[in-house]
């Protein structure tokens, strides 16, 4: 695993603000837009922070903890819901189900050949 020292942490938070402003970006990232400010300028944040604002930027916090996970990062399941109605046979919703799961598969299965 790949390991960043937290002074990037700072980086990142620009890099995915980009040229909003502080307090739209803290406000999605859950965190005050002073605390956000100064951990984007090199400020180490509390626990509960560097947690939001891992979850915000996507990023898991062992990349900078420098700790090794065995686990598989978990992965969203595309969860497919038809109407009550009954618009359709249950063998049309099960193959339409399927269709949405295997291009679930081949984006997933791109975007690991492309990070290769």
């Amino acid at each position: 695993m790949e390991t960043l020292p937290i002074q990037d942490l700072g980086r990142l938070i620009a890099k995915r603000r980009g040229t909003r402003g502080i307090r739209s970006a803290a406000a999605e990232a859950g965190v005050s837009s002073a605390t956000l400010s100064r951990v984007e300028n090199g400020n180490v944040p509390d626990l509960a922070t560097f947690a939001k604002i891992c979850r915000w930027l996507g990023v898991d916090p062992a990349i900078f903890l420098g700790i090794e996970t065995n686990e598989e990062p978990t992965k969203k399941a595309a969860v497919v819901h038809f109407r009550k109605k009954k618009t359709f046979s249950p063998e049309t919703a099960e193959s339409l189900a399927e269709l949405i799961l295997a291009a679930q598969r081949a984006k997933e299965a791109r975007l690991a050949l492309q990070q290769q």
